[in-house]
């Protein structure tokens, strides 16, 4: 089973989030979900909100990533996010709070709203409440 092993790193520009060994990685791209195995293709993407999946010799770890950028080469994986959060790192509470808020905006459609940031605070606060589901 080793052999099916590559090198993944989740890096913030506050810390080295996540690094390790997986058989595979899942995460969300701005084109779609994508699952990556070792020796995959050569790819670099835009990173889109959502629950990345590490799946490990010993199980699956979970964590929630926002905006940012993949890179998949054959034995490596890299995502530069801006923010990245294990569950336990998530206030319940407050992405509720940031999900009402969103919505509101939204709704209202005043002439000034920047309709791309409102919906990306949107999809921020529903990918957290998702992992904590």
């Amino acid at each position: 089973m080793a052999d099916n092993l590559f090198q993944v790193e989740i890096i913030t520009p506050d810390r080295i989030f996540y690094r390790g060994q997986a058989s595979m990685i899942e995460f969300t791209t701005t084109e779609g979900e994508i699952g990556v195995f070792k020796d995959h293709i050569p790819l670099t993407t835009v990173l889109a909100p959502g629950i990345v999946t590490i799946t490990e010799a010993d199980g699956a770890k979970k964590a929630v990533v926002h905006a940012g950028f993949a890179e998949i080469l054959g034995e490596k994986v890299t995502l530069l996010a801006e923010v990245a959060e294990w569950p336990e790192e998530i206030d319940l509470e407050r992405a509720r709070k940031a999900e009402d808020r969103a919505r509101e905006r939204l709704n209202r459609k005043d002439a000034d709203l920047d309709v791309a940031r409102a919906e990306l605070a949107l999809k921020r606060a529903l990918a957290r409440q998702d992992i904590l589901a």
